[in-house]
């Protein structure tokens, strides 16, 4: 049975978002769309098949105020949330896509079901593992050795990231929302093989090997042994990172010289920027 939930003003979406660690997803639908009337049949659908998955509907005309908040320009929009903070949006009626999405994202519940704990054990109070905020499809690394490829390194085993022909390496990381970083954490599978000095750029979407002495790093980092202990945490300036969509990690050596260089997982720490301005919305 359908278990759809109807909003019907500002309080009930704000209690909404934070009555529950569950995902949640929200349709932002008009009645006099014909896109979104094609698609509900199927959202109906989902909300039996996914139980562990809230599903919420919002009528655009009859909560403007919901709708300027979320930043809704077209319909249907569906947004993702967890937490009280959006961690996807999806625009118009495409059946398969959005199941993609309810899956992606309900798993990533799933895993962070016990990721309470995965997120205490980050290492910094107040701060999160963001690895769920990545867009896995979209990340990338120049001279990686594809048996040991980028998505690896947002994986909690024993597979890594090396480098192909030489130590260095670029990775591209994306993320589905603004966040602000505060530090990284690397594990190693050889300690001789970590990373040593990376350079680091902030919302830099293209760079190869020979943009890195030409254009201008966010910040440089060295790393020391000390970094790959276990509970070594890699600061960074904080201020620099305050609304950050994509970062390129540029590794120029490593710790000891040797022929390529390993990443077994990377964790970037920090908070995701609030999407929604619940302050803008008029409690009823």
């Amino acid at each position: 049975m359908s278990a759809i939930q109807h909003i019907q003003n500002a309080g009930e979406f704000q209690k909404l978002l934070t009555s529950t660690d569950k995902l949640i997803v929200v349709d932002f639908f008009a009645t006099w769309c014909g896109p979104c009337k094609m698609i509900t049949p199927f959202y109906t659908q989902l909300s039996t098949k996914y139980s562990q998955v809230v599903f919420a509907k919002v009528d655009v005309d009859q909560l403007k105020e919901v709708a300027a908040a979320c930043k809704v320009s077209s319909m249907p929009t569906f947004q993702f949330y967890k937490n009280g903070s959006r961690v996807a949006e999806m625009k118009g009626a495409n059946p398969q896509q959005l199941e993609q999405y309810v899956k992606q994202h309900s798993e990533n519940a799933g895993a962070s079901g016990s990721s309470s704990s995965a997120k205490k054990s980050c290492g910094v109070p107040g701060y999160v593992d963001l690895t769920e905020y990545i867009t896995p499809k979209q990340m990338d690394a120049l001279n990686q050795n594809e048996e040991h490829n980028v998505k690896n390194i947002f994986k909690d085993d024993d597979t890594y990231l090396e480098s192909d022909t030489d130590e260095q390496l670029i990775i591209s990381v994306p993320f589905n929302q603004p966040v602000k970083l505060h530090s990284l954490k690397f594990k190693v599978p050889n300690p001789a093989q970590a990373p040593k000095t990376i350079k680091i750029y902030a919302n830099r979407q293209v760079l190869g090997f020979d943009d890195v002495d030409s254009v201008k790093e966010t910040q440089t980092i060295e790393l020391t042994p000390e970094n790959f202990k276990e509970n070594g945490i890699v600061n960074l300036r904080f201020v620099k990172y305050q609304n950050i969509t994509h970062i390129m990690l540029f590794i120029a050596d490593n710790q000891e010289d040797e022929e390529t260089t390993k990443i077994q997982q990377l964790v970037f720490i920090g908070v995701p920027v609030e999407a929604t301005n619940m302050n803008d919305l008029n409690k009823e």
